[in-house]
């Protein structure tokens, strides 16, 4: 998972970006690399949720066995952007 980083592009997201790279394992080819990236976004908003952070500009990055360069490389990618008029 990255965050926007101005003219830099992207870089790890949060104070400790480990916690969101590493490597999802599933037995259910159904399980795909679109519902890992559910399994991590709905994890990212419950600790949006708990500890009152809110919405913050992000993108999940999912890669089928080794970690690819950048999105190009990805199986599955989602950016998730903040409300801006408080809708």
């Amino acid at each position: 998972m990255d965050e926007p980083h101005g003219s830099a592009g992207w870089r790890p997201y949060g104070d400790h970006p480990d916690r969101w790279r590493g490597t999802i394992t599933t037995d259910d080819p159904a399980e795909n690399a679109e519902y890992v990236a559910a399994l991590v976004v709905t994890d990212l908003v419950t600790e949006w949720t708990v500890s009152g952070t809110g919405q913050q500009h992000v993108r999940v990055t999912v890669w089928e066995g080794e970690e690819g360069a950048g999105p190009e490389d990805a199986a599955f990618t989602v950016e998730i952007r903040p409300h801006i008029d408080g809708e």
